[in-house]
């Protein structure tokens, strides 16, 4: 019959099995297109301090790579002494011996498994031990920056004392320790930071048998905007007071409310980094300064970190506010 083709079977599994051993090798070479096989940049701006006679701390700058980075790994004398994610640029490495000289290394390993090259070493001498030392050093004394830009802060303070001797200072971002300088340094530049973002920095000295002072005063620092960002959304000048109750502890914030260009309808409260309430106006929300007492029924002397941030006029969430510690005590 004219204009009719009749297929027989082979042909069929013929053209089946070369159109499988097509995708195959499509695959394969896309596959291979997508390897990668460049090595992360080496690890830059490492340092090492010794935080006590038997860890040191070492930190360093963010590598790049043309992909992405998955983590980091330090050596110590060349043997691999920690792993750490690719958000953490810094890690404490302990069991140590006192009075002993260490040289580190630091290098970046991307999605593909490829590790840098090391980085620079960089030597450390952990001090002899202190066994006597009982007591902490005192507490950072005006503590004080500025916000160079949109990504680095400058931080200086006064600098504390100790029965013994301070061995390092570290930087804490609420509750989290993003820096250490050596014991003889009151200054610290900080970088990485976000465009158009409120900070709150905290200082505490450390001695060689690892005892931490108290907290140094909080410092408010807010980043510059990146170019045509949208103005900063946090709520500002918040304030708590604590008061003891017969079986329970009441605090009083008050905050100025950020100009969004509509009423905000709600905040969020956040306690040690967890959202505990939502606060929700009764009637009409207030205008200017708002406030909101909130009751907590822990022990004296617990210790909690609080910020809050508001629901913006179109159903979105804003920016937190700075950061503030409170300490239930009567």
């Amino acid at each position: 019959m004219e204009g009719i083709t009749v297929q027989r079977p082979h042909a069929r599994t013929a053209l089946a099995c070369s159109a499988t051993l097509l995708l195959a090798s499509l695959t394969a070479c896309a596959g291979a297109a997508e390897a990668d096989t460049q090595k992360p940049t080496a690890p830059q701006g490492v340092t090492a301090q010794a935080g006590s006679s038997t860890s040191v701390h070492v930190m360093w700058e963010q590598a790049t790579d043309n992909k992405k980075i998955t983590g980091y790994e330090v050596y110590r004398e060349g043997k691999k002494a920690a792993s750490v994610p690719a958000t953490k640029q810094m890690t404490d490495i302990v069991g140590l011996t006192p009075a002993t000289a260490y040289t580190f290394t630091v290098r970046a390993r991307d999605g593909g498994g490829n590790l840098s090259a090391p980085s620079a070493a960089v030597p450390v001498t952990t001090p002899a031990p202190t066994p006597a030392d009982e007591e902490p050093p005192t507490r950072p004394v005006k503590l004080r920056g500025t916000a160079d830009g949109s990504r680095t802060a400058t931080l200086s303070w006064g600098g504390s004392t100790d029965n013994v001797g301070v061995t390092a200072y570290d930087v804490y971002q609420e509750d989290a320790r993003i820096h250490t300088v050596p014991g003889t340094q009151t200054t610290a530049r900080l970088t990485g930071l976000r465009p158009g973002t409120v900070y709150t920095f905290t200082v505490r000295a450390r001695d060689a048998a690892d005892r931490s002072s108290p907290d140094s005063n909080a410092l408010d620092l807010t980043t510059a905007s990146a170019p045509g960002a949208p103005a900063s959304t946090a709520p500002t000048g918040l304030r708590t007071r604590t008061t003891a109750g017969s079986k329970e502890f009441l605090v009083d914030l008050s905050w100025d409310q950020p100009d969004t260009g509509g009423t905000i309808p709600a905040y969020e409260l956040y306690l040690n980094g967890k959202l505990t309430t939502t606060i929700v106006w009764g009637g009409t929300p207030p205008a200017g300064r708002a406030t909101y007492r909130l009751t907590l029924s822990d022990p004296p002397g617990t210790r909690y970190s609080l910020k809050i941030r508001p629901k913006l006029p179109d159903g979105t969430w804003g920016d937190f506010s700075a950061q503030r510690t409170v300490v239930l005590t009567g």
